[in-house]
């Protein structure tokens, strides 16, 4: 069986346990890292050795990197579905994914972390303000390509929709002022209907 080592609440982990569930793959889940610790640790290093969320172990085969573990599922589980057979489907996929991990994730982190994680004694107004301000603006890059395709990479949705979802979630429920993004609302609200990601994603909440 498959185990999945991370913390519920990781937006990384839900990505993995939403795939899991989306296909019909029985796994195990362990809380490690943020409160529950343990990704410092000698044995969990030995397993992924950049010391974060999550750890996916198959067998003796064990990959790290949100983005490579739902690749690896999604192309071993879902071909022609979630992996996606058209080539430029694919790519289309793997760029929003890139651009989700690489860009929008650590955007967000200020504006996230100091309404949700920091108490509001020590929380810096300014800094979750400009987060806020070029996460927006991130979400209306996502808007726009939303314009014209129901899902990132086309008409059905694919794995590239994973990294972009989990973090839109937090967008359209933090205690702050959005802008108005129709397309990306429309597409959120697809996703958020889906029992998957309501169970591993909705359900959990901001946390």
């Amino acid at each position: 069986m498959l185990r999945i080592l991370g913390r519920a609440t990781s937006s990384n982990v839900q990505k993995v346990v939403w795939l899991c569930e989306e296909v019909g793959l029985a796994y195990e889940r362990e809380d490690i890292g943020g409160p529950f610790g343990g990704n410092d640790q000698p044995d969990y290093l030995a397993l992924n050795p950049n010391g974060r969320v999550p750890t996916l172990i198959d067998g003796d085969f064990v990959i790290w990197e949100s983005n490579a573990c739902v690749q690896y599922l999604a192309s071993g589980h879902a071909a022609g579905s979630w992996y996606p057979d058209d080539l430029q489907a694919r790519a289309r996929a793997v760029q929003w994914m890139d651009w989700s991990l690489g860009t929008l994730a650590p955007t967000h982190v200020p504006a996230f972390q100091g309404l949700i994680r920091t108490p509001p004694e020590k929380r810096d107004p300014d800094a979750i303000a400009r987060s806020r301000d070029a996460w927006s603006k991130l979400m209306a890059m996502l808007d726009a390509h939303l314009a014209d395709r129901a899902y990132i990479a086309g008409e059905t949705i694919t794995m590239g929709d994973m990294p972009p979802a989990v973090i839109a979630f937090r967008w359209f429920n933090l205690d702050f002022e959005r802008e108005d993004y129709p397309n990306a609302r429309r597409w959120f609200d697809a996703i958020a209907g889906r029992p998957a990601f309501a169970r591993h994603v909705v359900d959990i909440g901001l946390a």
